[in-house]
């Protein structure tokens, strides 16, 4: 429900967030193990840490590809095929005994994640009306969030009692379970005509996107968010063994807790929407997220930074839902490609953060690498504050 003065939500956004749920499951599953791969597959810990990488890269460089297929073949058709796809890959990555193996099936799996989450958004931006979609795209977030929340404390458990490989085997069969309930519920629910592909209107809508000067704002935003916020989750374990705990399911618990707080921004943005500002939510939300940097570089007692990286998660959706209202408003007609562009940017900082991170600690040390990341999410935060206004308002 998205509230009391909201309209109901399209029963196809209901089987939609199901979908949803099912591929973010995949998407920090592998962080919380990463120690433990290295170990079995005997090889360097931030060599191992590259699968984030091997995931996001080619989820980001195909996102646009997939926005424009969703607009001319079918959001709905296309996100049950790529949650197909990436469910196989799971099961394949279970019994992988070679390191160049896992990574090729990661590389599959993030091909084909970009059609879910990001066609997901576009649909909301079809189907709910600007006044309420910050709201919608709330719940959405809320139920990809608790998929990144069961996804990465259930990888800490299972990688501890049966191993990283009945993590992927785990998630891998739920995947393969959602996709045959959403292929036959959603073949009988109502959705827009698909239309012919057309190269002169791919193009123009592209054109369209970027004439409008919030697009720059918006994809660099995200981009940076990436690098600095979700480019750290692949070190988390890796942190942690710093103040001697080596606990998978720790890693888990405090990558879960992350998305814990962007679950409470989902179930509290309505009530702040009618306290405060966009822009004062945005300016919050970087403040926040930047002080849970500090927080984590300071390297406090594990229990303690169950609340930090709770504080860490909500204020990095503060932000994060505030630029997403934007890019669904940034085209009426392609949608699907805005959103694949939003998507590619987070994706590609997401891919380059571990790098970025990596070399940062060893070449600077970790809490400095920390404190500069604190510093651009800061930034971020001031900037789209005072840059980004929905169309036709002072607001």
């Amino acid at each position: 429900m998205l509230s009391e003065t909201s309209p109901a939500i399209p029963p196809i956004l209901k089987i939609v967030a199901l979908v949803v749920f099912a591929q973010t499951l995949f998407t920090r599953a592998v962080e919380p193990v990463i120690p433990m791969i290295a170990g079995d597959l005997a090889i360097d810990v931030k060599t191992a840490a590259l699968l984030s990488s091997a995931f996001t890269f080619p989820y980001a460089l195909v996102q646009p590809v997939l926005g424009v297929t969703g607009d001319f073949f079918g959001k709905t058709r296309l996100m049950n095929i790529c949650v197909l796809v990436a469910s196989l890959a799971a099961l394949v990555c279970a019994v992988a005994t070679s390191f160049p193996l896992l990574v090729t099936m990661r590389v599959v799996a993030g091909l084909v994640a970009g059609g879910v989450f990001p066609v997901a958004m576009a649909l909301v931006g079809d189907l709910v009306p600007v006044k309420h979609r910050q709201v919608a795209i709330a719940r959405m977030l809320a139920v990809a969030l608790t998929g990144n929340l069961i996804g990465s404390s259930i990888a800490g458990v299972i990688g501890d009692l049966w191993g990283w490989r009945g993590v992927f085997a785990g998630l891998g069969s739920f995947g393969l379970v959602v996709t045959l309930v959403a292929f036959f519920v959603l073949r009988d629910l109502p959705s827009a005509p698909t239309v012919p592909f057309n190269k002169a209107t791919v193009l123009a809508n592209f054109r369209g996107i970027f004439a409008d000067p919030r697009a720059k704002v918006c994809f660099t935003s995200v981009f940076f968010e990436a690098i600095f916020i979700h480019g750290l989750f692949p070190y988390v374990a890796l942190l942690l063994l710093a103040i001697g705990v080596t606990s998978s399911s720790i890693a888990g618990l405090l990558i879960a807790a992350f998305a814990v707080g962007g679950v409470l921004y989902s179930v509290t943005v309505s009530l702040l929407l009618t306290r405060l500002r966009e822009r004062h939510l945005m300016l919050m939300g970087g403040m926040l997220a930047a002080a849970g940097l500090v927080l984590i570089a300071f390297h406090v007692p594990w229990i303690w930074q169950i609340a930090v990286y709770l504080l860490f998660g909500f204020g990095f959706y503060l932000l994060h839902g505030s630029i997403q209202l934007h890019v669904t408003d940034l085209s009426q007609t392609a949608r699907g490609a805005a959103a694949s562009l939003h998507s590619s940017s987070f994706y590609l900082g997401q891919a380059i953060g571990p790098v970025v991170y990596g070399y940062g600690f060893a070449h600077g040390g970790a809490e400095p690498s920390i404190f500069l990341g604190a510093a651009v999410v800061m930034a971020v935060g001031v900037v789209c504050s005072r840059l980004l206004r929905l169309r036709g308002t002072s607001q």
